[in-house]
């Protein structure tokens, strides 16, 4: 006789079938899992293909879709069959943006590598092959040098200069710059400017293509001593590639930031958080020479008025030697924008502005 509690096989069919139900059932009462998203990198902007120059420098930058927090891009150059860090060795990391544009400058080659990386990731110097996804690398993305740069340059004083066509807030305002507004004239003469274009005011900006490290560097610039008081003029060094929170920024500034009762020019050095980072001076009337000398732990500072004869009469100097940057991938960047205060909601700007220089001069 059977026993109470054995039960026929279409009822044991039945209660499973309940079960597996109720399973279903259950789960469907939480939110599914997310597929997990794949990284993604994309290239905006990749420079040209060129083999042979090992020392100028171009933008490369794109978007990052995916990552993790805390993860960074490591870039690297093709260029004799080898993959090479880049920027530098010392600077092996380019961050991401919380917007997810990443960019930075490096050197050139024959094909572009960007590697999606995890914290605590060491890149190596020199690959023969790039890795693959895993072991830390969440993505790997290549992409060919282009024939022609997307960026624009132009020649001046025998160097090669790349013109500014990205926003920009110079000054705490972001401002439009037009490649339009830079040229070189027959005589050589570089001139950077501020035009109204579709009712706004675009700025101007160019920027070696090398670093060129300590030095004296020297800029004869013609007479400013009509520039709007709300327009800028500044020279200055730059570096995308650098951890150190002022990009190891100097910078010699023509302006009297929308102030005409304010003195004119300034020499800077970053951060100006300290007082005896920065000296405030006049410029005079007509030509000046404006000289950055760079030596380790020294930055010297010179404004000089230069007389039609060529001899030049000292206007002011200064001498920085705290908190004085060494070398990186800086380099030497020339702009000229509008500015307005922060209170002002229109910039003042009466009309178009110039600023004409005449030569640059590196010596090492």
């Amino acid at each position: 006789m059977l026993q109470r509690s054995t039960l026929r096989s279409w009822e044991r069919l039945a209660i499973a079938s309940l079960a597996v139900a109720l399973v279903f059932g259950l789960e469907g009462c939480h939110p599914s899992a997310k597929p997990s998203t794949e990284p993604k990198i994309l290239f905006t902007q990749v420079p040209e293909r060129d083999p042979g120059n090992q020392t100028k420098q171009d933008v490369m930058e794109g978007s990052v879709s995916g990552a993790k927090p805390g993860q960074l891009l490591v870039l690297y150059t093709q260029t004799g069959g080898r993959w090479w860090l880049q920027p530098l060795l010392s600077a092996p990391f380019t961050p991401i943006g919380s917007d997810g544009v990443w960019r930075n400058e490096i050197h050139l080659g024959t094909e572009y590598a960007v590697l999606l990386v995890d914290t605590g990731y060491h890149p190596a110097p020199m690959l023969d092959q790039l890795p693959q996804a895993g072991r830390g690398v969440a993505a790997v993305a290549v992409a060919a040098g282009q024939e022609k740069s997307s960026s624009y340059f132009v020649d001046f004083s025998g160097f090669n200069w790349r013109v500014r066509q990205k926003p920009s807030n110079r000054g705490g305002t972001l401002n439009p710059y037009d490649p339009q507004n830079v040229y070189v004239d027959k005589a050589g003469v570089l001139h950077l400017r501020i035009l109204n274009r579709n009712q706004k005011w675009t700025a101007s900006e160019i920027n070696l293509t090398q670093s060129l490290g300590y030095g004296t560097y020297s800029f004869i610039i013609d007479d400013i001593s009509k520039l709007d008081p709300s327009a800028a003029f500044g020279i200055f060094t730059w570096d995308y590639a650098t951890n150190h929170e002022t990009y190891r920024e100097f910078d010699i500034t023509l302006s009297q930031w929308g102030d005409p009762k304010d003195k004119n020019a300034e020499f800077v050095l970053q951060p100006t958080i300290a007082p005896t980072n920065s000296a405030r001076f006049v410029a005079p009337a007509g030509q000046l020479k404006l000289t950055i000398i760079w030596e380790a732990g020294r930055l010297t500072m010179i404004a000089a008025r230069v007389f039609p004869s060529g001899k030049t009469s000292l206007v002011s100097k200064h001498e920085f030697t705290s908190e004085v940057p060494a070398p990186g991938l800086e380099s030497v960047r020339m702009t000229l924008f509008p500015y307005k205060k922060p209170n002002q909601k229109e910039f003042s700007l009466q009309g178009p502005a110039e600023v004409r220089i005449e030569r640059f001069e590196y010596l090492p």
